[in-house]
């Protein structure tokens, strides 16, 4: 069983150039192998000559001989030269490296005057099974696609199996024939939706795995292990050791014997058994001798508790690049560094190889903080409030490691059914929102994000765009994660979902003993959104006893009408707190509804509510009580949203008509061609642009003087529009740079005159009556690019009424965004106006959202006004006309899909 094929390259396409250019420098990656361990992927280089040499040496003769079709000991010079020395174009060939060594090469090459290819691969067999075949098939296809190749052709032995299931099973359709024991394949390596999503698979298993391999070790080393109490290697060993860590753990220090009573080496390559994770306390100028150790040891994965990294300058950012690159240049993943370390609270592992002295107790929350710093905090409020662990990961400088990584592992742990992140930025943010919707429809995501302030980006003709708040609070939502503001409230939300059920709606009941109390939290019931169970709360008096409130509870739980409790209880004078709460916990325990609590007492939280799990952690039914009844309240609003955000049907990208991609994509790079750095498209440009994504524009003609514009009008039909095109002028009528139902020549004429500035004039057909609407495309370079949609108007944009969705935009999302800002009203009869064709806007919408979604390189859309109302003989019988447009594009940012799998760049 090899996972490899073919036989030699087709006749013909052998031929090397004397000058061969230089490969694209985002063809070289990092991969994950199926396995968890990485792989470098680069461009094939002449100086990989010994690199094939050895690999042909250390592969079996049934490797060589399904390769080569043939008995093939070794490669002839002529072999060696032509394999190496490629064009980077008809001739692709990429190598895959582990350390010093190629252990897999992959080819195409181009039939000569067609657009087809063969491919071909070779994997050494130790190497074999690790999915590396499959890795190369989707880097050679992208790479392919660039070079206008359009399918690929591949010639298997029957035999063979491994590597026809690699073409079989890569989500392309192939054709296949027999012949002679031979399968011939031929498959299109466009990326089909099918294709996408076995490459998202292969993806999620591969990283989820190399995760997997540092949260549960069978052994640890630390490198920079001390007897001084005052150091970090000292630290993390006690810890280490406190937790109880079921495997051997290996103090590394060559000044010393023993590390607090164990048996200590003077480096990692003394250790006389297998090593699957080092932890690093070691300065970082030591870091790099280190990680070349642990290469030769073949450790699995790295946790850099060491700083003088990135966060200490431009040097110090090097050396980290430097870092991840040598580790997964070996196979190793990287936590950190600067990082407070991991923890997994699993019986089978107990692993504390982190700063922290005490953590959680198990349970099935898993963590991801980005700070070191802040990390300790965190696990020790999380310790306070009560919530167990799965595990726990502090990312510090996130060279490598990072919370998507973590969020492919927690997607399928069964020991983990909520997720808290705690993030500074992200990595891929397109990837982020992708992974946190499909972990969100089983398990859910609660997130805290540093940097909530507005922030400024360059906007149309050189102005300044306000990001909003609303914007980032939408990316969060529409991928169905749980956004709170506070660290408070994160351990609130997580606390309520770590112990209780989801509520099935939002109609909540209130239990207590205090009438005042009960209208209290009734009130915030109704400012988060909750809708009151019944017209009043349920009080059982100051005097009433624990039977009392367990009857209440218990007929707010059994009651139809209700989806969730809040409980309120302020104890008397003459007694405690605890028959009332075990009344509150036997309640709890068999209800299918959230039940959250609020003990006013001097005495605190009784004990009584805890129901008691793994490591004294509470388990799930345990009642959470907070401070005060707001918090409580906050915290169920959120998961009700949540709730209701996991119940509704996912949507679909659906297929749009009139779609001319190549046309719009040979405009933007055009723009491109002629200003790299980006600027504003051209009216004409825009207006192939928006033509070609089925965008309704307004006949527009420019002009730069009052004859041309009274000409344009008698083209375009009358009545028309004159507007300036200076940017002061943009929308402006009350400045006179918008001149409307202007009916015959000598009115245009006169408007042009009057206009002011001397730009050059638009003139366009007149927008029947309707309602303005504004619908952009924002490209946030921290969250990628989100669709806006709102209300024409000075109101609307003072009140900031406008609503977003991030990308790709499925016809669910399309349908919501239309109807999210406080002034949908006015698009539904609002007091007796006749309904706009709301089905207009949303497919609107749904085609600046794939505009944005196949072309990243427009940073900046704008449509205003966008007029819709019924159907008006002006525009051919159209309820929908887009009066106005600018667009700006520029190099893409973080929304780019990164391609065929690869790791993220070291920041």
């Amino acid at each position: 069983m090899t996972e490899q094929s073919t036989q030699t390259p087709p006749a013909g396409s052998l031929d090397t150039p004397q000058e061969a250019p230089q490969p694209p420098a985002h063809w070289e990656a990092d991969i994950i192998a199926a396995d968890g361990g990485t792989v470098h992927l680069r461009p094939i280089q002449p100086e990989d000559a010994d690199g094939l040499v050895g690999l042909m040496d250390r592969s079996s003769d049934q490797t060589r001989y399904y390769r080569f079709f043939g008995p093939m000991k070794r490669l002839s010079d002529k072999d060696l030269h032509r394999f190496t020395h490629v064009d980077h174009d008809s001739r692709v060939a990429f190598v895959l490296v582990l350390g010093d060594q190629v252990i897999g090469v992959g080819r195409y090459d181009r039939y000569p005057g067609t657009d087809d290819a063969e491919v071909a691969f070779l994997v050494e067999d130790a190497h074999q099974g690790r999915g590396l075949g499959s890795v190369l098939l989707e880097h050679l296809a992208a790479a392919a696609r660039e070079r206008g190749i359009t399918n690929f052709v591949a010639e298997v032995l029957a035999q063979n199996n491994r590597m026809v299931r690699v073409f079989l099973d890569a989500g392309y359709t192939p054709t296949r024939s027999y012949e002679e024991g031979v399968v011939h394949l031929t498959f299109p390596i466009a990326p089909t939706e099918t294709a996408l999503q076995v490459a998202y698979e292969r993806e999620q298993r591969s990283e989820s795995r190399s995760i997997a391999r540092l949260l549960t070790p069978s052994s640890v080393a630390v490198v920079g292990a001390s007897n001084d109490e005052g150091k970090l290697g000292n630290a993390v060993l006690r810890h280490l050791l406190d937790l109880g860590f079921e495997g051997p753990v290996y103090p590394v220090n060559p000044g010393t014997r023993h590390v607090r009573g164990v048996p200590a080496y003077a480096g990692i390559e003394d250790i006389p058994d297998d090593v699957d994770l080092a932890v690093l306390a070691v300065p970082a100028d030591e870091v790099a001798d280190v990680v070349e150790a642990c290469r030769r040891k073949r450790v699995h994965g790295l946790v850099v508790i060491s700083g003088g990294f990135g966060e200490s300058g431009p040097e110090g950012r090097a050396r980290e690049r430097q870092l991840v690159a040598a580790a997964r240049a070996s196979g190793m993943r990287v936590v950190g560094p600067n990082c407070l370390g991991i923890v997994n609270t699993d019986p089978a592992v107990r692993l504390n190889a982190s700063l922290a002295p005490r953590v959680p107790g198990r349970g099935r929350v898993g963590f991801f903080a980005q700070s070191g710093a802040l990390g300790s905090a965190l696990l020790g409020q999380a310790r306070n409030r009560n919530i167990g662990l799965s595990s726990f990961v502090s990312a510090g400088n996130r060279a490598d490691v990072s919370g998507n990584d973590l969020l492919q592992y927690w997607a399928t742990d069964p020991g983990t059914e909520v997720v808290l992140l705690h993030l500074e930025s992200f990595g891929n943010p397109r990837k982020f929102a992708r992974l946190a919707r499909r972990v969100g429809r089983t398990k859910p995501v609660v997130a805290v994000k540093s940097g909530r302030h507005v922030r400024l980006t360059e906007g149309l003709a050189g102005t300044s765009v306000a990001v909003p708040e609303e914007s980032v609070a939408a990316l969060f939502a529409s991928a169905g994660v749980i956004r709170v503001e506070t660290l408070a409230q994160l351990f609130d939300v997580g606390t309520l979902l770590a112990h209780q059920p989801l509520p099935a709606g939002d109609r909540v009941a209130v239990v207590g003993n205090s009438t005042a109390m009960g209208w209290l939290v009734t009130d915030a019931v109704l400012e988060n959104g909750l809708q009151p169970a019944h017209e009043a709360p349920t009080d059982i008096g100051a005097g009433g006893s624990a039977e009392d409130f367990r009857a209440a509870l218990q007929g707010a739980v059994d009651d139809e009408a209700v989806d969730a409790v809040v409980a309120v209880f302020l104890p008397p004078v003459s007694r405690g707190s605890a028959e009332f709460g075990r009344a509150l916990r036997e309640v709890a325990v068999g209800a299918d509804k959230p039940i959250v609590a609020t003990f006013l007492s001097t005495e605190g939280i009784p004990a009584e509510l805890v129901l008691p799990g793994e490591d004294g952690a509470p388990a799930r039914g345990s009642v959470p009580s907070f401070s005060t009844p707001e918090r409580a309240v906050i915290a169920l609003a959120k998961v009700a949203q949540y709730a209701a955000w996991r119940r509704r049907p996912v949507g679909e990208v659906p297929e749009l008509e009139g779609i001319d991609e190549q046309t719009a994509r040979d405009v933007v790079l055009r723009a491109l061609a002629a200003a790299p750095g980006g600027r504003a498209l051209s009216d004409d440009e825009l207006i192939v642009l928006l033509a070609a994504y089925g965008i309704p524009l307004l006949g527009t003609r420019t002009v730069t003087d009052a004859d041309a514009a009274a000409a344009a009008a008698e083209q375009i039909g009358y009545p028309v529009v004159l507007k300036s095109t200076a940017p002061w002028l943009r929308h402006r009528s009350d400045l006179g740079g918008v001149r409307l139902d202007l009916t015959d020549a000598e009115a245009v004429r006169a408007a042009f005159a009057a206009i002011p500035s001397g730009d050059p004039v638009i003139v366009q057909e007149m927008a029947a009556p309707g309602v303005a609407t504004v619908v952009e495309i924002v490209d946030d370079p921290s969250f990628g690019a989100l669709v806006s949609f709102g209300l024409g108007g000075v109101a609307t944009d003072l009140l900031g009424d406008r609503a977003y969705r991030t990308l790709p935009l499925t016809d669910l999302d399309a349908a919501e965004l239309v109807r999210a800002p406080r002034a949908w009203p006015l698009l539904n009869g609002y007091r007796g106006s006749e309904p706009v064709d709301v089905a207009a806007l949303e497919n609107l919408l749904l085609r600046v959202a794939r505009l944005a979604d196949d072309l990243p390189e427009v940073l900046q859309l704008s449509l205003e006004p966008v007029i819709v109302g019924p159907p008006h003989p002006w525009h051919g019988g159209r309820s929908l006309v887009v009066a106005g447009a600018a667009v700006r594009v520029g190099p893409p940012t973080g929304r780019v899909d990164p391609g065929p799998r690869r790791m993220r760049n070291p920041m």
